[in-house]
């Protein structure tokens, strides 16, 4: 077996340069640059980018196998004004690697890399490898993962499957919810308030707003539950002497596998009496992964426990791509200043991410595995 604590060293001076070479969403020219050179010097062939999308196939491809896609990114948030420390300055202190996108998801993608180093020229998996680190999920920008996969489909080499490297505490999360946030706008009739005139638009929005808080969809999810309604922003009046003839608000929607967005939006505008309500983006699908997948199976049989994730992340945009969220850090520190993980986490993740791809069991997996 080669030796874990070289390739940790790698992993961890990888992440480093990452750390140091600012990546905010939709600027990540110079992190896709690092990475398409680093895959290139650690004799990784066929290296490609597409935007700041870089990836390559593991070596021996065989169409007869499904293609199993090592997904993290390189983009970061920008970092807060609370920070105490140099954001873009990769310091460590013990165990501890701090700097901006070292636990969200700079050590996942760098784990993710080291695996596939160590499994890509193997001839007995049950898959083909694909690593790919990808732009813009803080944002999910429109060259990030919605132009990849539709790339890649292109190509012919749409994944069966993905493994998506985020901050999990390396326990593998099944399911995360879909967000859908809708604007919504009553209208009413503006008049005199201490004549009663007019009919006030505010009162109409509370009527509608306690229908939606009230609203049950026919179908439950079995593993996310029901849908989630939250009315969040309210707006509304001009002076206090005017009826007036126009509220909006801002209704928080967290969707679920049992509706496509779609059908969510069409089931609350169904509830509604006097609002016109208007979704922003129906792109942020929920995900859900079989208990009896291969991906689940393999993890759980290396003792991880399956979670549903509060957060979202790219699997979000991996409509019928079975995706399984699991990655060194934890979520409590993402987007938080002083950011920070551990390289104990770092390398837990390079040894699990190997067992997990490995032990998914020749003959196990199906392309109709879903």
């Amino acid at each position: 077996m080669e030796d874990i604590d070289l390739r940790l060293g790698e992993a961890v001076k990888l992440l480093q340069r990452l750390i140091a070479t600012p990546s905010p969403s939709r600027e990540e020219s110079a992190t896709a640059d690092i990475w398409e050179r680093w895959l290139l010097d650690n004799g990784v062939e066929n290296v490609e980018r597409f935007h700041n999308n870089v990836f390559a196939l593991a070596s021996g491809f065989d169409p007869s196998r499904p293609l199993l896609m090592l997904n993290s990114h390189h983009d970061t948030v920008k970092p807060s004004s609370s920070y105490t420390r140099d954001p873009y300055s990769p310091e460590i202190i013990g165990d501890r690697l701090y700097g901006l996108g070292s636990n969200d998801a700079g050590a996942s993608g760098v784990a993710l890399a080291s695996a596939f180093l160590s499994l890509k020229d193997r001839d007995d998996l049950s898959v083909n490898l694909m690593f790919a680190i990808t732009a813009a999920e803080e944002v999910m920008g429109e060259n990030g993962m919605r132009a990849f996969l539709p790339y890649l489909r292109e190509r012919g080499l749409t994944p069966d499957m993905a493994i998506v490297g985020e901050p999990t505490g390396m326990q593998p999360a099944v399911a995360e919810r879909g967000l859908v946030v809708l604007d919504g706008v009553t209208k009413g009739k503006s008049g005199h308030a201490a004549r009663n005139e007019g009919i006030n638009a505010i009162y109409r929005a509370l009527e509608d707003i306690s229908s939606l808080k009230n609203f049950s969809a026919p179908e439950v999810s079995a593993t996310l539950g029901p849908i989630k309604v939250s009315v969040t922003v309210i707006n509304a009046g001009s002076q206090h002497n005017v009826v007036p003839d126009s509220c909006g608000y801002v209704v928080d929607v967290r969707t679920t596998d049992a509706y496509t967005n779609e059908e969510t939006v069409a089931l609350l505008r169904n509830v509604v009496k006097w609002s016109e309500l208007t979704p922003r983006s129906t792109r942020i699908h929920a995900s859900v992964i079989s208990e009896n997948h291969p991906l689940v199976k393999s993890a759980v049989s290396l003792g991880r426990v399956p979670f549903i994730s509060p957060t979202t992340s790219d699997m979000a945009l991996m409509n019928d791509i079975p995706s399984l969220k699991i990655g060194p850090g934890q979520s409590s520190r993402s987007h938080t200043a002083d950011e920070y993980v551990l390289i104990p986490e770092i390398k837990e993740a390079i040894i699990v991410y190997r067992q997990l791809i490995a032990g998914c069991g020749v003959g196990d997996i199906r392309k109709d595995a879903r």
